[in-house]
């Protein structure tokens, strides 16, 4: 099947208008009243880019925003939080040089957003189409997941504006999936220097857990799939409350990522079945599986479809890449829809203050998006 044509054309100029305009609208995720101001721009810039105003959706007070045209056959996701507290723009200002754009969440992923809406607007209609942009993707889509999860019930295809997996711009078409624990060790206080054999040190404890907990991945073995071995990482410590006390209490936090469900599960089980080594110690063990992973069949043919339509519009084919980091497209994949994520904007330095997008490559993914929309929609 050959190229469809589009109705508008997509015009660099407005997009960057439209982008310097999202990115000077900070959205930190854990500042609900900064993501619904966020959502007030995002939701004016969709109604008037595809004529039609938003649902707004508050969940918890964080603010996200739906578009249905029709009956959907295609999800276009995105979110407008960002990991960038309010203020960041006085040292980290908006920025067009050369070439490239810069700013608090340009690259992740307002420079996404722009794309998808502008990638939409050519089209001739945005009829089959369901657009979601979440208020709170940054922190686990916590309110949202419900939400993403529905919304790609039903549909042919997901697509993920989340940013190209590298800089020369690879589709993200595999994730790992994650789960967050937390080890609180019980254990009893004591003075540290009249009697700490009375104590039951909890710090101690712990100390064993995070050689436990680090030694669990390799007892895995491999899995076979492309996204490698699980990881199972201890981050976060903390124990104790004065200098001269013995512990009564410790955390340890822990980062989990997996390639696949059955690796998530078996992971659980080793996490819950974690045993004190110290007498009188207590061991409980909190939170579980976060995002499922989004293995490789969820992306296969969508990934196939988009080397083609590279092609056709002379473009360089996008390489695909297995990646350990989780977005929602891990949710649409697990609710059985075809998914496939880093279409967005290609740049480098996402959550650091290096976050830049290649303003040269905007307009050639938002064709192609047009294109996969048309092609799925069908």
């Amino acid at each position: 099947m050959g190229l469809v044509a589009t109705e508008a054309t997509i015009a660099l100029p407005a997009m960057l208008a439209d982008l310097a305009e999202l990115v000077r609208c900070e959205s930190f995720s854990a500042d609900h009243a900064a993501v619904a101001r966020s959502a007030e721009v995002v939701g004016a810039l969709g109604a008037r880019l595809l004529g039609a105003a938003p649902e707004t959706i508050v969940i918890d007070g964080v603010t996200h925003l739906r578009w249905i045209f029709g009956a959907p056959r295609v999800l276009l996701v995105g979110h407008h939080d960002t990991v960038w507290p309010v203020g960041s723009l006085e040292s980290r200002p908006w920025s067009l040089l050369d070439g490239i754009a810069r700013g608090p969440g340009v690259l992740d992923m307002k420079a996404g957003l722009v794309q998808m809406f502008h990638a939409l607007a050519s089209l001739p209609s945005p009829d089959g189409v369901c657009v979601l942009v979440n208020g709170d993707e940054e922190v686990g889509s916590p309110t949202s997941r419900e939400l993403i999860e529905e919304s790609a019930r039903g549909c042919a295809a997901a697509f993920v504006l989340e940013a190209a997996a590298n800089e020369e711009g690879a589709i993200k078409i595999a994730r790992k999936g994650t789960s967050h624990y937390e080890v609180v060790v019980h254990g009893k206080a004591a003075h540290a220097g009249l009697e700490p054999q009375r104590g039951v040190n909890a710090a101690i404890e712990a100390a064993h857990q995070v050689l436990a907990i680090a030694g669990l991945a390799a007892s895995m073995g491999t899995t076979g799939s492309i996204l490698g071995a699980p990881t199972i990482t201890p981050t976060l410590l903390s124990a104790g409350s004065t200098r001269n006390t013995v512990p009564a209490l410790a955390k340890v936090l822990v980062d989990v990522r997996v390639p696949t469900l059955a690796a998530q599960d078996q992971i659980d089980d080793l996490m819950r079945g974690l045993t004190a080594r110290t007498h009188g110690a207590r061991l409980e063990v909190l939170g579980g599986r976060q995002r499922p992973p989004m293995e490789s069949e969820s992306s296969a043919e969508l990934f196939a479809l988009a080397a083609s339509i590279a092609v056709e519009l002379g473009q360089e084919p996008p390489r695909g890449i297995a990646v350990g980091g989780a977005s929602d497209g891990n949710y649409t994949a697990a609710v059985g829809c075809l998914t496939l994520d880093g279409l967005g904007a290609v740049g480098s330095g996402a959550h650091t203050d290096a976050e830049y997008v290649e303003v040269a490559r905007m307009l050639p993914r938002t064709h192609l998006l047009a294109q996969l929309i048309t092609r799925t929609r069908q």
